[in-house]
């Protein structure tokens, strides 16, 4: 698929959807909070809500990192 390697497309899925809802912190950074602080009392759900919002900025990552090594080989 097309959109999974488009880094604008990624970049709008990530600052959209990647950190929704905006308050009062984004999402994510409160789910990451979470889990780097022993994941006490997560649920299912929770999980998913961090599979669902991480997503948009691995991919992003992802196609980032392909890009430099792409540079990287042909210079």
């Amino acid at each position: 698929m097309k959109a999974l390697n488009d880094w604008k497309i990624l970049l709008m899925l990530s600052l959209t959807l990647g950190l929704a809802p905006f308050s009062p912190e984004p999402h994510l950074v409160g789910k990451l909070r979470w889990v780097m602080g022993g994941a006490n009392g997560m649920q299912a759900m929770d999980w998913f809500d961090l599979l669902l919002h991480g997503t948009p900025w691995v991919l992003l990552t992802r196609v980032i990192v392909i890009q430099v090594i792409k540079k990287i080989k042909h210079t």
